[in-house]
C-alpha cells in the first residue's frame, strides 16, 4: 500500500499538469474564436475533461483568462516600454499602437480583454495602467512639441482607441478574403488582418495640430465589406463554432 501510494501521487501530479495544459490550450482556441464570454463547458469538452476538472484548476473565469493571456499582456507592456524610450514621440506612439492593434486583430479573446474591463484579472489591471502611463507620457511630449492639439487628453485618446479596437475583429472578418495586391484578376487570397490601419490613421490625424500629407494606409472598405462589419458588430453575430460547415 505504501509503495502504491508513492507511485500514485507522481502520476496524479502528471495527470493534473497535463489537464491544466489541455485546458489552457483549449481555452485559448475557444476565446480566440468566440471571445471571453464563450461557455466554459465548451472549453472543458474541447480539452477532453469534465467541468469539475476545469473548476478545480481555474475556480473562476477571471483565473482562466489570466492564465491564458498573461504572456501576451506582457508583450504589450514591453512594447509600451520601447515606445516611451523612443527619441521621436510620434514614432513611438504609432509604433506602440501598431503593436497593440496587431494583438487586438490576432484573436477575439485578446480584443475582449484589452478593450473592456474584467474584474479579477491581475495582469490585465497592470497592463491597463501601463497603457495609460504610456499614452499619457507620449501625449505630454507631443503637446510640448506642439505636434498634437493642446486640448487632447489621455482619456480622449484611450476612449477613441477602445472604441476603434472593439471593431477590429469585425474589420478583420470582413476583409480577410480581399484579393492580394498584384494577384491575378479574379484570384483571392487571405490578406493580412490590417484593415484597422486606415481608421486608426484617420483617428491619429485628428489629434495633430497640422495635417500630414500622404495616402491613407490600406484600401477603403467596400459597401459590401461595411455591411459585413456592421453585421459582425451586432448582437446577432454568429459565433465561429456555431457556423454551418463551409460557412
Amino acid at each position: 500500500m505504501t509503495v502504491g501510494a508513492r507511485d500514485g501521487a507522481p502520476r496524479q501530479r502528471r495527470d493534473a499538469r497535463r489537464n491544466r495544459e489541455l485546458l489552457l490550450e483549449a481555452a485559448h482556441e475557444v476565446f480566440t474564436e468566440q471571445g471571453l464570454d464563450a461557455p466554459l463547458d465548451v472549453i472543458a469538452r474541447r480539452a477532453g475533461v469534465g467541468n469539475a476538472t476545469l473548476y478545480r484548476h481555474f475556480p473562476t473565469r477571471a483565473a482562466l483568462v489570466d492564465a491564458v493571456f498573461r504572456d501576451s499582456l506582457t508583450g504589450t507592456m514591453d512594447a509600451g516600454e520601447r515606445a516611451r524610450r523612443a527619441p521621436d514621440a510620434w514614432a513611438g506612439l504609432t509604433a506602440y499602437l501598431d503593436a497593440v492593434f496587431s494583438t487586438l486583430a490576432a484573436d477575439r479573446g485578446s480584443n475582449d480583454l484589452m478593450t473592456t474591463h474584467l474584474r479579477g484579472v491581475g495582469s490585465l489591471e497592470a497592463v491597463h495602467e501601463h497603457n495609460r502611463w504610456t499614452v499619457d507620457a507620449l501625449l505630454s511630449r507631443l503637446r510640448d512639441e506642439g505636434t498634437v492639439r493642446a486640448d487632447v487628453t489621455t482619456e480622449d485618446v484611450l476612449f477613441g482607441l477602445a472604441a476603434l479596437g472593439r471593431a477590429v475583429p469585425a474589420l478583420t472578418a470582413a476583409t480577410t478574403t480581399r484579393p492580394t495586391e498584384g494577384a491575378a484578376p479574379g484570384a483571392a487570397a487571405a490578406a493580412p488582418p490590417d484593415a484597422w490601419r486606415r481608421p486608426l490613421a484617420l483617428f491619429l490625424a485628428g489629434l495633430r495640430t497640422a495635417p500630414v500629407a500622404g495616402p491613407l494606409p490600406v484600401p477603403a472598405l467596400t459597401a459590401a465589406e461595411l455591411g459585413e462589419v456592421l453585421r459582425e458588430l451586432g448582437p446577432h453575430r454568429t459565433r465561429a463554432g456555431d457556423r454551418a460547415p463551409g460557412a
